[in-house]
């Protein structure tokens, strides 16, 4: 079994393709330790959108002779990635219907500390690590970097993983717990658009449930909040 943690950097948010490739393959979830490391950087057909450019720095001119994006790939063993947001990296690397399961680190975030004002990665760094994360953080944004401060966030979440559910005990935690705590963690409470957007989903009436639940393109998890 592989358990991968990953990120990409692409051209954007429209159709984006990707134009570097990140990831550290770790060992077990009680340790976290690093097996191998990969980073690659990739060609893709179109520029970089100025909000991607802003982010990530990459100039289009430094991938001239690069592999094409096309090639992009994960080691075929791969069975477990995560990552923050990671429905967009496998997306951008157009594995989102692979067989690989996806644990979402902004999901558990989201789910165990819901009062935050922020659950990006860099934020959530702030949190759990004060004053250290901005040393850590200088070279955010660029694939690999982003893997090694998810790795540190998920230690760090696993730990209050733990403290709430205080049977299963770190070194007893498996990947397939944390995976379906991670596929619980996505199902949203609240709305998240239209009319009914910021009420509880429980408590939206059940025609508008059943017209939703009737349109092209709902997200899956919002599927199961609706049905549940």
């Amino acid at each position: 079994m592989s358990i991968l943690i990953l990120d990409t950097e692409s051209t954007g948010l429209n159709e984006p393709q990707v134009n570097e490739l990140g990831y550290v393959k770790v060992d077990s979830l009680e340790t976290l330790e690093v097996l191998d490391t990969f980073e690659q950087r990739y060609k893709p057909d179109k520029p970089s959108e100025l909000g991607a450019l802003m982010t990530h720095n990459i100039l289009d001119s430094e991938l001239v002779d690069c592999s094409s994006y096309l090639t992009a790939s994960l080691p075929i063993e791969t069975t477990y990635v995560i990552g923050h947001n990671i429905d967009y990296d496998m997306g951008v690397l157009n594995l989102t219907n692979a067989d690989i399961k996806r644990i979402c680190t902004k999901a558990l975030a989201s789910y165990f500390l819901p009062e935050l004002d922020s659950h990006r990665q860099s934020a959530l760094l702030y949190y759990f690590e004060g004053d250290e994360a901005r040393a850590k953080l200088l070279q955010a944004h660029s694939a690999l970097p982003d893997v090694m401060n998810c790795r540190l966030l998920l230690g760090h979440l696993l730990d209050l993983i733990c403290d709430k559910f205080p049977k299963i005990p770190r070194a007893d935690l498996t990947i397939e717990q944390l995976y379906a705590i991670s596929e619980e963690a996505r199902i949203p409470v609240v709305m998240p658009f239209g009319k009914h957007r910021g009420e509880y989903i429980k408590d939206i009436p059940l025609g508008y449930k059943s017209w939703l639940l009737k349109q092209p393109d709902v997200d899956p998890y919002l599927v199961k909040a609706l049905k549940g």
